[in-house]
């Protein structure tokens, strides 16, 4: 039975006056395993631009505080950082032109063509923590090709110095519920930058690396499926983690005063049926 009109404003006026109540949040796709390094950089002098996102998932709007991804820096000193950027994309079809035709063998499930949020140093600072000298089984850098010509098995193994990166936002990022992509670009003086896999995707709904550069987008390839390719091609996550808290609404007291005045002001507070069906609404309200 639909409740009378004042039971159903009763709940309007609590809900609208719900107050914020944060708990923590953690996500992590886990600690390098070695076995690709996907470059991603800024377009800084000249260089082509290159973008590797992997995503992750809110079931809650979250206030983002602080990020964490773990990388090669190639060919350089650990000073020679420069330019250090972050990107978040949503995933395709938001943001995106969906009647274009695109140079990949799919669409589904990439990030977006645009950018939703994007930051600069100015928007966090960072610290790095050096974790000796690595070397991952493949690469890729040059080898991000339109279809048809794709797949290229990557560009062999590459070493560096393993740094883990540790961010932490001048103000709390914050999104709605939603699926995205998380993307570090790093621009680094006299060599390059490298974001390490983790282990793949094994949870239902999480999805691999993608990678594009300059001249693909707004287009996407997946790293493990289109450019490594093979008769089972591989699914890498790429090594980062975020914190920050997750922010519910719940009914303040007040909210609930007034919810019980609206269903004593339609006089069926009386009547056992109602008044049961309204104690569990607030009690559910509460949770």
């Amino acid at each position: 039975m639909r409740p009378p009109p004042l039971i159903a404003a009763g709940f309007a006026i609590a809900l609208a006056s719900g107050a914020a109540v944060a708990t923590p949040f953690t996500f992590s796709t886990g600690s390098p395993d070695g076995r690709i390094a996907t470059a991603s950089r800024p377009a800084t002098g000249g260089v082509l631009e290159i973008e590797s996102a992997d995503d992750f998932v809110l079931a809650s709007t979250t206030q983002i505080t602080s990020a964490t991804f773990t990388g090669l820096i190639v060919g350089a000193p650990l000073s020679s950082i420069g330019t250090i950027d972050v990107e978040i994309y949503q995933v395709f079809p938001r943001d995106s032109d969906t009647m274009r035709t695109p140079d990949v063998p799919t669409r589904t499930n990439s990030p977006s063509d645009v950018a939703l949020v994007e930051f600069d140093a100015s928007d966090f600072t960072f610290s790095t923590t050096v974790l000796g000298a690595l070397t991952a089984s493949n690469s890729v850098l040059n080898g991000i090709n339109a279809s048809p010509n794709q797949t290229t098995g990557g560009e062999g193994a590459v070493t560096g110095e393993e740094v883990q990166f540790d961010l932490t936002f001048a103000a709390p990022l914050s999104l709605m519920p939603g699926h995205y992509f998380f993307v570090p670009q790093m621009q680094v003086t006299g060599g390059g930058f490298f974001w390490l896999s983790a282990a793949a995707p094994s949870v239902t709904g999480d999805l691999q690396t993608w990678v594009r550069n300059g001249n693909l987008a707004p287009d996407w390839l997946r790293v493990g499926t289109d450019i490594v390719g093979g008769a089972s091609p591989p699914r890498f996550n790429a090594s980062f983690s975020l914190t920050g808290n997750t922010v519910a609404s719940v009914p303040e007291p007040g909210s609930l005063a007034l919810l019980l005045v609206a269903l004593g002001g339609a006089g069926i507070m009386s009547r056992d049926g109602y008044r049961r069906r309204a104690a569990r609404a607030v009690r559910s309200m509460r949770h």
